[in-house]
């Protein structure tokens, strides 16, 4: 297969996007952002994609460099110090190497997503481990089985769903699911009458297409390219697993169990959020998981900055919900605190 073919959906999702409602276009975040991310795919192969650069800083979360804010050269010069200034000191060479390396932070929420479990609830959790399609430059394995920074993210904010549920979930919808790992999980959780739909910008819609086809081919998966021409989606008839492109969201009609948006939100403007939030609204969703950050993304100061142009808060998120009622929010024990003060905080709500 020719490179072109290897890329006609990533080529003809950004063709078709040009005409599209700005509404569904990249916001400021992303604008730039997206072309240089697709130029990084088709240089390097979507083969190797958690690998690249540009995909590390945007939709492949680390708990090491650089989600941890160092360099690998930062890294190593403090490994090399102690190893060079107390060369007996193993134990304290090691705990450093698994701090840098994101090991501790990587088990830290492993174990709280253990604790949460209850046994023969559905969505069943405990059995997961992720595909290493993409050629993860970190992944990490507890009890053998293998996790990411983004598979850990979802399953504790599945954790934080599951402690309220009453009856079992078959319908999500997804907007913005970086590389598709939330439908990795639904797909091998023994969920009857699975239906996960992901609504996305490309070429993130074309990176989690073909990564959920490789982490789940039992599972029947349709793309952008399957879907395109169609001027309306029902729910009911879609497959197991779709990717869509975000201008095909007010082309879907039915109702979905659950909606779920983690950490994209936050890369948008209000007004595009709440455009969103009328189409989740429409589609009668029973329940809404979100998480972002309370305090906002910051504010592009530069044609060249990554940012927003207005932060969207959390409180923006309970205002725009009006037919939603507020279950939780919490930060601990399934959300996340920087460093610097700013909260990564879970926000669920259930239909009134």
């Amino acid at each position: 297969m020719s490179n072109s073919d290897k890329f006609a959906a990533l080529d003809q999702a950004f063709t078709d996007m040009e005409t599209q409602n700005a509404l569904y276009k990249p916001s400021s975040f992303w604008a730039d952002a997206s072309v240089r991310i697709a130029a990084a795919l088709k240089e390097n192969g979507v083969e190797n994609f958690r690998r690249i650069a540009e995909n590390l800083m945007f939709f492949v979360p680390t708990y090491g460099c650089p989600g941890n804010s160092f360099t690998p050269q930062m890294q190593n010069d403090l490994i090399a110090f102690l190893q060079k200034t107390y060369p007996q000191a193993v134990k304290p060479q090691q705990t450093i190497a698994q701090l840098l390396s994101g090991y501790q932070s990587a088990l830290a929420d492993y174990r709280v997503f253990v604790a949460a479990e209850e046994p023969g609830k559905s969505p069943k959790l405990i059995n997961f481990s992720e595909s290493d399609f993409g050629n993860p430059v970190e992944q990490f394995e507890f009890d053998n089985k293998k996790y990411s920074r983004s598979s850990l993210n979802y399953l504790l904010g599945l954790q934080l769903l599951k402690q309220h549920l009453t009856d079992d979930i078959h319908t999500i919808l997804e907007i913005g699911g970086g590389f598709g790992t939330l439908g990795e999980i639904l797909a091998k959780s023994d969920i009857s009458n699975l239906r996960y739909i992901d609504v996305d910008i490309p070429p993130t819609l074309f990176v989690a297409d073909s990564y959920l086809k490789a982490a789940v081919p039992d599972r029947t998966c349709t793309g952008y390219l399957a879907t395109k021409n169609a001027e309306i989606l029902n729910i009911e008839d879609l497959p197991e697993i779709s990717v869509l492109a975000s201008w095909q969201l007010p082309a879907l009609q039915g109702e979905v169990d659950l909606f779920v948006n983690f950490i994209s939100f936050q890369e948008m403007e209000p007004h595009i959020v709440k455009n969103y939030f009328s189409h989740v609204d429409r589609l009668q969703s029973k329940w809404i998981l979100l998480r972002n950050m309370k305090e906002g993304k910051q504010i592009k100061k530069s044609a060249t900055d990554i940012g927003v142009e207005q932060p969207i808060l959390s409180d923006d998120y309970i205002s725009m919900l009006p037919n939603y009622q507020l279950v939780s929010r919490q930060v601990h024990p399934f959300g996340f605190k920087t460093v610097d003060n700013y909260h990564s905080e879970l926000l669920l709500f259930k239909r009134k």
